[in-house]
């Protein structure tokens, strides 16, 4: 591995600990300041997240014409803007949306530029121990974040003040990152209006499903949680879920790039609906189970959709990642406007367990259904 890719897997890491200081706490800050139902605060973080991922082609588009550092970089100055408009929103309420669009737009820049860079010009051996280096890079920084937000939501003026130095600092290093050059034999760039060209459709239902399941438990767990467990308990089983990510992947990388899809999906759904059966317990052992069961299946069923996706597109790597972007944006948005909807159901109706075991038991049927359907449309296109 290369110096600059040491450095840019730092950046990874970096930028989702002053992200996701944030995000799973958001729920909780868009009720407080700005006085929202859940309906209203699933709508706006499903359709803030849509935004995110579903311009995720158009910036891969982007970054195979202007370059990955610069991609980069300008993904780092809007990470920027975010923070400092996460910091006004204490005078002006609004601003706490804006900062999420801020922190969206750079999102969707970032992170295929992010992942191309790590595994441009590779061979196809170290393809999966680069792509979960990358994805642990980033779980770590997920595992560290929430832990960073637990002891500062009391105080959010501090926590959006240390979320803003991180992105101006990865963006000042950033500066001295070196250039990627083009790969010879890299697929030629096509025009803006072919960026869904080539998509690898069975990876991406797969990849929108999956997010679908997990924003759920990702959003509205927090809320759930908030009255039932500490929030430093909170913090460290959600630290605890990104911490066995980041460990777990590349430790299997091999063993699931080796596996058959509908394995992979088999474990990694099983466990999501275990783990959303077990918070239905309602208590902080119950909690941390299904956190861990989570963290096991997604460990799995992740980094399988990304290795499907590239193995069955001929598209470059930056737009294949743009694609697998824009399936994670579907699934989040849906999980932001059903998911918010039918919690709120359950909240009026005095038993939100049970939207856990609504959960799970669509994580056991859907992807039954999505293999049927697979099947079916190979045979019939054959």
């Amino acid at each position: 591995m290369t110096g600059a890719q040491f450095a840019v897997l730092a950046g990874g890491l970096l930028v989702n600990v002053g992200s996701f200081s944030v995000h799973p706490y958001m729920a909780v800050l868009l009720r407080e300041r700005m006085g929202l139902a859940m309906e209203q605060v699933g709508l706006v973080l499903g359709l803030v997240t849509l935004v995110q991922f579903a311009s995720a082609p158009a910036t891969a588009a982007v970054a195979e014409r202007v370059g990955l550092k610069r991609s980069l970089l300008s993904a780092l100055v809007l990470y920027s803007l975010g923070g400092v408009a996460f910091l006004a929103g204490a005078v002006s309420p609004a601003l706490t949306v804006a900062g999420l669009l801020f922190i969206s737009g750079g999102g969707s820049l970032y992170s295929p530029a992010y992942r191309s860079y790590l595994v441009q010009g590779v061979s196809s051996e170290q393809r999966s121990r680069l792509v979960s280096a990358g994805n642990a890079a980033g779980n770590l920084g997920i595992a560290l974040g929430p832990v960073v937000g637990a002891l500062l939501i009391q105080r959010p003026e501090e926590m959006f003040a240390v979320v803003t130095t991180v992105y101006v600092s990865l963006a000042v290093g950033h500066v001295f990152l070196r250039r990627k050059p083009r790969v010879e034999d890299a697929p030629a760039v096509e025009p803006f209006r072919r960026m869904l060209h080539g998509l690898a459709v069975l990876p991406f239902v797969v990849t929108a499903l999956s997010l679908y399941m997990h924003m759920q438990f990702y959003q509205y767990l927090s809320s759930y949680a908030q009255d039932r467990v500490t929030v430093l308990t909170f913090g460290v089983a959600m630290m605890g879920y990104s911490l066995g990510l980041a460990l777990i992947q590349p430790l299997v990388a091999r063993w699931v790039e080796r596996m058959s899809y509908p394995v992979a999906m088999a474990i990694g759904f099983g466990c999501l609906a275990a783990g959303m059966v077990a918070f239905a317990g309602g208590n902080g052992l119950t909690i941390v189970a299904g956190v861990t069961a989570i963290s096991v299946g997604n460990a799995v069923l992740f980094l399988k959709n990304d290795l499907e996706a590239l193995a069955r597109s001929k598209r470059s790597t930056t737009v294949v990642f743009g694609q697998q972007r824009l399936a994670v944006g579907v699934g989040a948005c849906l999980s932001g406007v059903v998911g918010g909807m039918v919690y709120g159901l359950f909240e009026r109706g005095g038993y939100l367990p049970g939207f856990w075991l609504v959960v799970a038991a669509q994580c056991v049927l859907i992807p039954v259904l999505v293999l049927a359907v697979a099947r079916v449309s190979g045979r019939t296109g054959s």
